[in-house]
């Protein structure tokens, strides 16, 4: 999907580079070994995307009432970890997810051997959480499910090649699978959101539909690129080739604020990912966002967030397999 003109002063694809912002941290990856009859149960798991791929053989997924068919090559992303079940048929009992016995391969890798030795099939399932805040648009303005099959994009495709090493990985499990292995779901994710954005309707308003704006998308894309530039209102317009007037009354009417609001907050979303992703001092991060001193930065930041980017550093990582199940005991 060609959105622009390449420009070497900045990205020349708005949406990929809204891609690009997302962020996972692995909180449970697990393949698993069913034999019918089966059912798996997941409870909720927040702020978690949930990628269930199957492997081979086929399996009934349940979400929301409705009923959906997953054959070999099939995947499905759960974008907001609701409760869901994975049935060998859609009469199958199912059992919670926290309730089966498995192997821990590593801290957030597992093996599940279940059912009752019918036929087979195999799933690698991912739950990762997504970064917040930076990816919160995205994920707000993607619907709760979003299915794929490897036949869609025709073959050769990235999707079927990316499936074909998960498989492969998942039945040989060589020292160093696990990493390639979530490494992989990480990927699919991608390949996953990529072919909903080429073949959805587009939103009327709200940041996909901003994104992809010629004109506002262009401005955004350079936006992104360089949060720490002092940028002005109508530079912005100049970047979408638009009047000044005429530029803030699109980007408003699209992302629902002005442009200089929208800057304001992306910097500090920004920081916020950096002061929990590396271990560079609060000043240099003020300073990569565009903040010339620190105390200005530190008022901004706790207006917006509602804490101090101290009180950020300072947090712990985001939670474990071994947090989701104690957090879970019992839902099913």
């Amino acid at each position: 999907m060609v959105i622009s003109r390449p420009d070497p002063a900045g990205p020349a694809n708005p949406v990929g580079d809204g891609l690009h912002l997302l962020r996972f941290t692995g909180a449970l990856y697990c393949q698993a070994d069913l034999t019918a009859p089966w059912g798996v149960a997941f409870p909720a798991i927040e702020p978690c995307m949930m990628l269930p791929v199957v492997l081979s053989g086929r399996c009934v997924l349940e979400i929301g009432g409705e009923l959906h068919t997953l054959e070999a090559g099939s995947a499905a992303l759960i974008t907001r970890g609701v409760p869901h079940r994975l049935l060998s048929s859609p009469d199958a009992p199912s059992t919670g997810l926290f309730d089966i016995p498995v192997e821990r391969v590593g801290e957030t890798y597992e093996r599940m051997r279940f059912g009752g030795g019918g036929e087979r099939t195999q799933i690698a399932y991912a739950a990762m959480t997504v970064d917040e805040p930076l990816t919160a648009r995205l994920v707000a303005e993607l619907p709760d499910l979003i299915r794929m099959d490897a036949w869609d994009e025709g073959e050769p495709g990235a999707f079927g090649t990316v499936l074909r090493l998960l498989a492969h990985e998942a039945q040989t499990l060589e020292p160093g699978g696990e990493a390639v292995m979530t490494r992989l779901a990480d990927v699919l994710v991608i390949q996953v959101l990529r072919q909903w954005l080429r073949t959805s309707d587009e939103a009327g308003t709200g940041w996909l539909a901003a994104l992809r704006d010629p004109h506002v998308g262009r401005a955004l894309g350079r936006l992104h690129a360089r949060p720490e530039h002092d940028w002005s209102l109508v530079e912005l317009a100049r970047q979408a080739g638009m009047s000044r007037s005429a530029f803030a009354e699109r980007f408003t009417a699209l992302l629902g604020e002005p442009p200089m609001r929208y800057l304001a907050a992306w910097r500090l979303e920004q920081a916020y990912t950096a002061l929990t992703t590396s271990t560079d001092p609060v000043a240099v991060v003020a300073r990569r966002v565009g903040y010339g001193s620190e105390a200005a930065f530190g008022r901004a930041f706790k207006r917006h967030h509602g804490t101090s980017p101290g009180a950020v550093r300072r947090s712990g990582p985001a939670r474990s397999a071994g947090s989701l199940r104690t957090a879970s005991d019992g839902v099913g």
